[in-house]
């Protein structure tokens, strides 16, 4: 009998389901993909119940449930906080408790409700329910999948239970903890503490702040180091809690932090200033120093050849990049749902490997499928609904497929494709994502202003025939999750003019930087995701028809979605996000839609009043 362990994470942010089955990764997903509310904290039904029937399962052929976190433990985190910042932090208190007190503390009831009704089942009858911690689920989801039979595993985060970042030794099929740093000196808080202060949202806006750094200079990085954090030479470090509210307030710095940077925080929404951008860069390189001096510690402490990275700080792509070119390791693997969404596939791993003791060796490449194991929508579900929308679109067997929708990308055209299985994590991959021509000169701030409806400076990423890979960027390996950033090779640069060289901050926007502009950003520098055949041969091929086309084996790549929608999940998300937007081409499978070809949208809903902005 095969063992069945579908891991859980909830009730915080980013909540989603995993199903694992004999140590093999079949399925995951998050709620918000099915829920449409972005960042869905709730319980994962519908996540869960898409895993089980991948697996074609139902609740009462599983062995193990399992959270992945305890929360008896972030409870006593909180009430300890409370009392040793007493009296201060009250409102926040009595915002909180009431809320500990009705739900989380007594989740283990919660979550036996919530699996009774799934399951449509008694609870005396549920599978097993056990717990593991918050950072042991982020860093079994970091090596358990990975490539390397021994690695070092760095997890950073905002905050667990009490851990912030903590440091493991993975060996075989066990995970041995090192040593953590604890609430409230956390990376990520002090990194979302500069999103909330540059007017972004906390939990959701660090990628803008991350995209904004290079538009700056960083002249605050002294202040930030003299003044908000203490770090030593091993990268272990302290934060001067006097400028942060985080641990007992509702906002996540104070009028102490105000002072320091010369004004109040940036009001969301409004013109980003020169000074948003300084601040940006310059909390980049204090994260990346920070980054940096502990890698080097784990090296010189565990002396392994290789780095497993996850927790929210290990999406910082910027920072990953750095580091695999610093050389501290021979190789580093980031988990690519990295954030809590990734902890309820750690938490099954962790009970398959360290509390069931199985055997593990590690697979080439890595065991994550491609991050592709979310559902997928069949001809026939994908015509159904086509014909029930009175859509209008032909057919394509794949030898006419591929160059047709190369030469549709060629003259510039926008297209949103939808193929395969749905990515895990916040990433597209290829499966459900909007695709362009990278060499068009407008194609940034088509993508930006007319279809993603975001800010014009938020660069896109460029997806690559994982062969070519070296012949465009600064990089030798393999990037499947778009979690590193690399420079642009110097033959595929444009030089700029002494005029164009004299600009300074948001100025740099429009300024063609290479042959692939529209995924260049203003440092030269590229988020890279590789395209392997093994993993997802239609983006390959579409790729391999691309360059045969025009010359050039790279497309601009971005998640199908609106600002602050989740991105698309089902043909009918698809079709809708495709006929509110500007998108010139739908592809779903094999079907191929033209904009013109449309009747006209009649839904009288905006989606800018449907979706909170993030």
């Amino acid at each position: 009998m095969a063992t069945v362990i579908l891991g859980i994470s909830a009730f915080y942010h980013d909540s989603a389901a995993a199903l694992v089955v004999d140590g093999d990764i079949v399925a995951a997903a998050q709620e918000e993909r099915f829920t449409r509310k972005k960042h869905d904290p709730a319980f994962p039904a519908m996540a869960s119940e898409y895993c089980l029937k991948e697996a074609g399962l139902t609740l009462s052929d599983v062995d193990y449930v399992v959270f992945y976190d305890k929360p008896l433990l972030k409870f006593e985190r909180l009430l300890e906080t409370y009392l040793s910042y007493a009296p201060r932090g009250i409102k926040s208190f009595l915002a909180a408790m009431p809320v500990w007190m009705r739900e989380k503390l007594y989740l283990k009831k919660t979550l036996r409700r919530e699996l009774a009704e799934l399951g449509g089942m008694a609870e005396k009858d549920l599978p097993q329910l056990m717990f593991t911690e918050h950072h042991q689920s982020h860093a079994a989801s970091a090596y358990f999948p990975s490539p390397f039979q021994k690695a070092a595993v760095l997890c950073l985060d905002g905050v667990g239970e009490w851990a912030t970042s903590s440091v493991w030794l993975g060996d075989g099929n066990q995970l041995k903890h090192q040593w953590e740093i604890q609430f409230p000196h956390s990376l990520g808080l002090l990194y979302s503490a500069f999103t909330y202060y540059t007017g972004f949202r906390v939990n959701s806006g660090e990628y803008k702040l991350m995209g904004l750094a290079p538009y700056g200079e960083p002249i605050y990085v002294d202040l930030i180091m003299d003044n908000l954090i203490k770090v030593k030479d091993d990268g272990t470090f302290r934060l001067n809690m006097k400028y942060f509210n985080f641990a007992t307030g509702l906002t996540m710095t104070n009028s102490h932090f105000d002072d320091l940077f010369g004004g109040p925080a940036r009001t969301a929404e409004t013109e980003i200033a020169q000074r948003e951008m300084d601040i940006a860069a310059s909390i980049q390189v204090v994260t990346e120093e920070i980054v940096i001096k502990i890698a080097k510690t784990v090296k010189a402490e565990l002396d392994v050849d290789y780095l497993c990275l996850a927790g929210g700080v290990a999406l910082n792509c910027v920072s990953n990049g750095r580091l695999l070119r610093e050389g501290i390791f021979k190789d580093i693997w980031v988990q690519p749902a990295s954030g809590d969404a990734g902890g309820a596939l750690g938490a099954a791993l962790s009970i398959w490997y360290e509390y069931l003791e199985n055997p593990r060796v590690a697979e080439e490449g890595d065991s994550m499928r491609g991050s592709y194991l979310g559902p997928r929508a069949s001809d026939e579900e994908i015509r159904s609904y086509l014909d029930e929308a009175g859509a209008n679109y032909q057919y394509l067997p794949d030898t006419e497929f591929y160059p047709h929708i190369a030469k549709i990308l060629a003259t510039e055209n926008v297209i949103g494709w939808y193929q395969g299985r749905m990515e895990f994590g916040p990433r597209a991959l290829g499966g459900r994502s909007i695709i362009g021509d990278p060499r068009s000169a407008k194609m940034q701030s088509i993508m930006n202003l007319k279809i993603k409806y975001r800010e014009s400076f938020r660069p896109f990423a460029p997806s690559v025939k994982f062969e070519k890979v070296s012949e465009w960027f600064v990089h030798d390996r393999s990037s499947p999750y778009m979690l590193m950033v690399a420079p642009i090779v110097e033959d595929k640069r444009l030089a700029m003019t002494a005029e164009q060289e004299k600009l300074f901050g948001i100025e740099k926007l429009n300024i063609s930087r290479s042959q692939i502009t529209a995924v260049t950003h203003v440092d030269y520098s590229a988020r890279i995701q590789t395209v392997h055949p093994e993993t997802n041969p239609r983006f390959y091929n579409l790729l391999d028809a691309f360059e045969t086309e025009d010359g050039c084996p790279v497309l601009v790549n971005t998640s199908f979605n609106v600002r602050g929608e989740p991105i698309v999940s089902t043909p009918e998300d698809a079709y809708r996000c495709f006929m509110r937007t500007e998108m010139d081409c739908l592809v779903l499978e094999n079907f191929v839609l033209m904009k013109p070809d449309q009747p006209k949208w009649t839904e009288i809903e905006d989606w800018q009043n449907e979706f909170e902005l993030d």
